[in-house]
């Protein structure tokens, strides 16, 4: 499974949007758009996602509070 669809599967467990999250990161909707049609994604850039939507990166996402695991 790729990148882009484990962030939008969390997007979904969290209630956010694609919106929601590039506020958070801090950047515009249309550049997260981009490097998720391209799943080019830095383990930097995972780790800040990760921890913006409260989990661990670890190769895949681990929501902190229910422990569920998005691989």
């Amino acid at each position: 499974m790729s990148m882009a669809k484990k962030i939008r599967i969390l997007l979904i467990e969290r209630d956010m949007t694609m919106t929601d999250l590039a506020k958070k990161l801090e950047t515009s909707k249309s550049n997260l758009s981009d490097k998720m049609k391209r799943d080019n994604f830095s383990e930097k850039e995972l780790i800040e996602i990760a921890d913006v939507l409260n989990s661990d990166f670890k190769g895949s996402f681990i929501m902190r509070d229910t422990g569920k695991e998005i691989l």
